[in-house]
């Protein structure tokens, strides 16, 4: 069974898509469609764009569309019943007590009450005689009681079985723990502690709910310094950013991107609550997405080693690449966040407000970059410098910016700005023309596929033509029954386009509603999003029957070109019908279906 459709197209009257989705896009309104930077890919010049005379969204850049209630289970990963569950708490409504299917939501409610209930665990143990190591060695980093209650942070006990075992008695099952991940199989199918002698760090989502843990070792025979938990039906790594749901509230100005769990409680505990931090994994274009829906500025401080330099290079060309405005933190001596603030005590936020302030952009950290290790006083060390700097500088598309940083490199240096600016000129000539030959290799003739409807790249006219037909009859329904018995879902060549056509039919047999809202148990979400196309791109066209009309004969000549592909298989009178047929096709006046 599913929800009734006067609930559903209630809640959407409710939720108007233009509301949605401001909360999380800045719309712009400069026609009849507001339009803003797509939240689920990258992109620069607007092509997200809103319908609100039917409660629609469509990007034309990445094709992901449909209504309010897909917008809300792509930008909070939910699935279909949470996400109604959304909408209905926003807009005040009661969910209908029965009436349907709800077990993967209440499987995911079952996780949060487990982690919720781990967490709780894990926490009660680092303030008992079991966890007092774990706990001296928090406060030997310098977090204070009120820190480790703001994070929620723990101890999983040195044992096998005392989560599972607890885990038990509050009722859940193992099968539920292991879904959860905080248990796992033995080789002997015992379902053992996920963690296990390790100070715990809770990981939550923007909405609060403990969705996995971060795990730190405490005994060094331990192979991983830090484990998390696996991938898990709430859970997802490299989606999640760590301490977003506390610095969301203060990401106004900036974000700042630290390394790891004990940074960014460090910079948090010293005032500066808008740090976040990736799970265990190089930072992700998935975390930029989710970052640039809070701000448009994160300043990155990650470690000062090897390591430390190529997550910063990576996160800087993923952030750029989604439109957020980053910088980079050079902390003095190495250290990271963590250990600045404990060697400068009292003074630390006050030097670290310095540093955010003097934060360098990309290019000015590439060319830090490249003057490490080189001593520019040293003739040698110093045009070894300047070809770095004149690489860097030829990639720049701005000859504002190439001047600002050639003089200010000159100076450094001691040369003359033209001599440098000459070099950029030259290396920019070749970093062009070599970009364009690596495009030339690369470009190759596009293969056209369509996954949603197949058929449509060999049958485009034909396609068009349906869409068309479909498009005008979704935006007036009472036609449907005007062209039923002139139009059959066979003269359709494409599969979804019929798909869509006998949905129609239905729909107004049983004088229902054809509204996007409703078409979640026919057509999957990306179908949906087709469908937002399909109207859009039908605006163009009349609003009348002899539109209808037009189309449909589109779609029979195209029908009969197809059939006369095949024209090895018939006799020479089936051959002559279908010729003669296509000539009455093309010589028949428009009229109405």
């Amino acid at each position: 069974m599913a929800l009734s459709e006067d609930f559903l197209l209630e809640l959407k009257q409710r939720n108007d898509i233009e509301s949605v989705v401001s909360s999380y896009v800045n719309i712009k309104r400069g026609g009849r469609n507001p339009k803003g930077l797509c939240p689920f890919h990258n992109e620069k010049t607007p092509s997200f764009t809103l319908y609100p005379e039917n409660g629609s969204f469509y990007c034309f850049g990445c094709g992901t569309g449909g209504d309010v209630i897909r917008f809300i289970r792509l930008i909070e990963n939910l699935d279909y019943i949470d996400a109604v569950k959304f909408l209905a708490d926003r807009s005040g409504m009661q969910m209908p007590q029965e009436g349907y299917d709800d077990s993967a939501a209440k499987l995911k409610r079952t996780i949060y009450a487990i982690n919720r209930e781990t967490a709780r665990f894990f926490h009660t143990a680092l303030k008992s005689p079991v966890g007092q190591e774990a706990y001296n060695y928090l406060r030997s980093r310098g977090l204070t009681d009120r820190t480790i209650v703001h994070f929620g942070l723990g101890y999983a006990p040195d044992s096998w079985s005392d989560l599972c075992d607890h885990l038990r008695k509050k009722g859940y099952t193992d099968e539920q723990m292991l879904v959860a991940g905080v248990a796992f199989k033995s080789r002997n199918g015992k379902v053992l502690d996920r963690f296990r002698a390790r100070t715990m760090f809770p990981i939550l989502d923007v909405r609060g709910n403990v969705i996995a843990f971060g795990g730190r070792r405490m005994k060094e025979e331990d192979s991983a310094k830090y484990i998390n938990t696996a991938d898990t039906p709430v859970f997802k790594k490299s989606h999640n950013v760590y301490a977003l749901n506390f610095a969301k509230g203060h990401a106004a100005k900036r974000l700042i991107l630290c390394e790891g769990y004990m940074d960014v409680i460090a910079l948090h505990q010293a005032g500066f609550e808008n740090a976040v931090a990736p799970l265990g994994t190089a930072f992700t274009e998935e975390q930029a997405m989710l970052l640039s829906r809070y701000t448009d500025e994160v300043v990155v401080t990650m470690d000062a080693d090897g390591a430390g330099q190529k997550a910063t290079e990576r996160a800087l060309t993923i952030l750029t690449k989604a439109g957020i405005k980053a910088r980079v933190i050079h902390i003095p001596d190495g250290k990271d966040p963590d250990e600045f603030m404990k060697k400068n005590g009292r003074e630390g936020p006050t030097k670290f407000s310095a540093l955010l302030e003097g934060a360098a952009n990309d290019t000015e950290y590439r060319l830090f970059r490249a003057a490490q290790g080189l001593d520019l006083s040293v003739d040698r060390d110093r045009v070894a410098y300047l070809e770095k700097a004149a690489d860097i500088l030829a990639e720049l598309t701005s000859s504002v910016e190439v001047d600002v940083y050639a003089g200010r490199i000159a100076d450094q240096c001691g040369i003359a700005k033209e001599a440098l600016i000459s070099s950029v000129k030259r290396k920019g000539a070749d970093y062009r023309r070599k970009q364009q030959a690596r495009q030339a290799k690369t470009v190759t003739a596009p293969v056209r596929t369509d996954g949603i409807n197949p058929k449509r790249p060999r049958f485009a006219r034909a396609a068009n033509a349906e869409e068309g037909l479909l498009a005008v009859l979704m935006r007036n329904p009472d036609f449907v029954p005007k062209v039923a018995g002139a139009i059959s879902p066979q003269d359709f060549i494409t599969d979804f386009n019929r798909k869509v056509y006998e949905e129609l039919l239905r729909r107004a047999k049983d004088n229902a509603s054809f509204d996007l809202t409703l078409m979640g148990s026919a057509f999957t979400g990306e179908e949906l999003g087709r469908l937002v196309h399909i109207q859009a791109m039908g605006q163009q066209r009349e609003n009348s029957l002899e539109e209808c009309a037009l189309c449909h004969q589109i779609m029979k000549e195209e029908q009969l070109k197809a059939s006369l592909s095949q024209v090895g298989d018939d006799s020479d009178e089936d051959y002559i019908q279908k010729m003669t047929e296509l000539a009455k096709n093309k010589n028949r006046g428009v009229t109405e279906p």
